[in-house]
């Protein structure tokens, strides 16, 4: 280690305070950490660097290594003071032991170990060591390397000192337990992403990142492939308004001076950030001791009233709105605008350990105070800038206005009725959304074959025709005179925009069945998109699936088999070459000879020339082993009959689906502006980036 030397004076094993054990962490890890699938896993990781991040925030560490090393290990060094060693005078073992092995110990639970600290719980480390295989802490303190092992937990041997040093910091090394997690495989992109964003929200803090795994391991993550480069630095000074400027250089700003002001009130440190674009979503990030909130919090609240605020005050003042004008509601000011808000406070109030959303209430005033005057600063020194957002609010406001009248045309009292739904749409009999499915389906074609399949009872049918809108460059009025999607918003019931009701959805799952090409891809990339940006709660809570209808049916003899990609059609043929070469295997090494039908079926397997049907055949027939075997390759749900269609794709026994999920917010929403968006050239590059990893390609 050459990191720069910090000062331990005042920070002893005194500061460790002990609260209880350990031994639940195993039995119910999930909560812990969340989950025990990759959340889970790369939650371990997320707990060690929030300690180093503390001692950053702390003022005592400048620098953060994390490396991923062979078999499945992690390791996160700083340069931060080094955990205490010396014995603690309650339990008489070396504070590091402690910390290590025991819950809810640490030195943020006293006045003296750190005043801001993102780990309120005081549970990092010891959870890590308790779900890992092996473990190791070396710290660098008071001029000597101090070590110690573990195995599930449990200390190998006491701590011990290894020599002299002259530097400080800690260093956390552990394998995640198999027996404990669905995978130990790590991805990439997701450290990578996490901790950029770990980086502007410490300003002047250095991090560099390293992949050193060895090539088999890389080949099971998927997401090496994004970053291909094995080492990463994060350093930036501008904080969150860095943050600010990384999520918006995609898109086309508003105000050209991003808005940033870092002040402490009231014993909160508060950091804001914001620029507005030409969206018509909101992009909010808030934070608490760099823990993310998702579901905001008072700081959020105290935020946005401060907002709207001053810019109906402003608006005023420069008679941008005139006396008879109402002023911009909340919703008109959100619109086109990406904050991060930041605070620090010593004694954070979240909601259970996720720390989702934050209750300080003096949040709520800190926030307000310090964002709302400089606010109106920034507008009165920048009015180039505030023009341009009050002309954006003044734009939401009158869409809002002819949106509302659109929806209220519309979706007037009484029209989710059964007997106003949409004429094509086949309701299912049930009337317990729990069971209910509506299946959205591509085309009259595929929409008849899965109306007569379906099971009528619990599945409900809407045939769509060609492509929606898309609704990332739409208000809602001109959503709601879209056709279909007027008659999808009607069907589930759950009305839209500013009277979205969730409880009245009416499918509590809604599918997405379109056909296996490009033009279905891009039908569900729409559709998509209109859930996420409308009806994200669907996505939130679990409502939305993508149906998998099967690519390929392998017919021979009576039998029936279905693919759905070329991977599981190569391992039904050999599994069918296979069985009937066990059985008459005498028989061939008698004769010793392969047909010619025979050689081309293996070159197929083996993914010789001889594979490929002629081109634009929808039916390829091959002789395997004897056998002659049909294999057609479905273009189209229509080309399914309703029978099919039901075995493949709609039988809750037999069917495969997958759940839209949105673990990232953030990363979902740059991904749908970067595909559906204005803006050619981020597209441009994404396609290029990603284009090999693309399969089953139509042209």
């Amino acid at each position: 280690m050459t990191n720069k030397p910090a000062s331990s004076a005042g920070y002893s094993a005194k500061n460790i305070t002990v609260l209880e054990g350990l031994e639940a962490v195993r039995k119910r890890p999930g909560m812990y950490i969340g989950s025990t699938g990759a959340v889970g896993l790369h939650h371990l990781i997320w707990e060690v660097v929030d300690n180093s991040i503390d001692e950053a925030m702390a003022g005592h560490a400048t620098k953060i290594f994390i490396t991923l090393l062979p078999d499945h290990m992690v390791e996160v060094r700083d340069n931060g003071r080094g955990i205490p060693v010396d014995i603690h005078p309650q339990k008489k073992i070396s504070a590091l032991e402690i910390v290590m092995t025991v819950l809810h110990a640490g030195g943020k639970f006293g006045d003296s170990g750190y005043k801001i600290s993102g780990g309120l719980h005081g549970v990092g480390a010891s959870v890590v060591n308790a779900l890992s295989t092996y473990a190791k802490a070396e710290v660098h303190r008071d001029g000597e390397i101090w070590v110690q092992e573990y195995k599930i937990g449990v200390p190998q041997k006491k701590v011990r000192s290894l020599g002299k040093c002259k530097d400080t910091g800690t260093t956390i090394t552990f394998r995640p337990d198999e027996s404990i997690f669905e995978t130990v495989d790590y991805e990439w992109k997701t450290i990578i992403d996490h901790l950029r964003q770990h980086s502007y929200l410490t300003k002047g803090i250095h991090m560099v990142i390293a992949d050193e795994r060895p090539p088999e391991e890389k080949a099971k993550d998927k997401t090496a492939l994004q970053f291909p480069v094995a080492t990463y630095q994060f350093y930036f000074e501008g904080g969150v308004g860095s943050y600010v400027r990384y999520l918006n250089h995609n898109k086309e700003s508003k105000n050209e001076n991003i808005f940033y002001i870092e002040k402490e009130s009231e014993g909160v440190n508060v950091e804001v950030a914001l620029q507005y674009n030409n969206d018509f979503s909101e992009a909010l990030f808030a934070f608490t001791n760099n823990i993310h909130n998702l579901d905001g919090g008072t700081h959020v609240a105290g935020f946005r009233s401060a907002l709207t605020r001053s810019l109906n005050t402003y608006a005023r003042n420069k008679t941008y709105l005139k006396e008879k004008d109402p002023n911009l509601s909340g919703d008109d000011v959100r619109e086109g605008l990406t904050v991060v808000i930041s605070v620090k406070i010593r004694e954070p109030q979240f909601e259970g350990q996720t720390k989702s959303k934050l209750g300080n209430t003096e949040a709520k005033t800190a926030v307000e105070a310090v964002f709302g005057d400089a606010f109106l600063i920034f507008l009165e020194e920048h009015p180039k800038d505030a023009e341009a957002i009050v002309g954006k609010c003044l734009l939401a406001a009158r869409a809002r206005a002819a949106a509302k009248m659109a929806r209220d045309t519309i979706l007037r009292k009484g029209a989710l009725e059964g007997f106003t739904l949409p004429g094509k749409l086949a309701d299912c009999s049930s009337k317990n959304a729990e069971d209910s499915e509506l299946f959205i389906v591509e085309g009259d074609s595929a929409g008849g074959s899965a109306k007569q399949g379906r099971d009528r009872k619990t599945q409900a049918i809407l045939p769509l025709r060609g492509k929606v809108l898309n609704v990332e460059r739409a208000r809602l009025d001109k959503i709601l005179a879209n056709n279909e999607l007027k008659s999808l918003i009607i069907a589930l019931g759950t009305n839209i925009g500013e009277q979205f009701d969730i409880s009245k959805l009416r499918y509590h799952r809604v599918v997405i069945m379109t056909d296996a090409d490009v033009d279905g891809a891009h039908i569900r990339t729409l559709l998509l998109t209109f859930f996420y940006r409308h009806f994200n709660d669907l996505i939130m809570n679990g409502h939305v699936y993508i149906a998998q209808p099967p690519l390929y049916s392998i017919k021979y003899g009576k039998e029936m088999n279905y693919a759905y990609n070329d991977e599981e059609k190569a391992k039904v043929l050999a599994e069918l070459e296979k069985n009937k070469n066990d059985k008459t295997k005498a028989k061939a090494d008698a004769k010793n000879k392969l047909t010619e039908e025979e050689i081309i079926a293996r070159e197929a397997l083996s993914g010789g020339a001889a594979a490929m049907p002629d081109e634009g055949s929808e039916i390829e027939a091959l002789t395997i082993a004897g056998i002659k075997v049909n294999i057609q390759r479905y273009k189209g749900l229509g080309e399914m009959n309703p029978e099919q269609l039901w075995e493949t794709t709609m039988d809750p026994e037999r069917r495969l689906m997958k759940q839209v999920t949105a673990e990232d917010a953030a990363l979902a929403n740059e991904t749908f502006e970067t595909l559906m968006g204005d803006e050619v050239e981020p597209r441009k590059k994404f396609i290029q980036t990603h284009a090999k990893q693309v399969q089953n390609l139509d042209i």
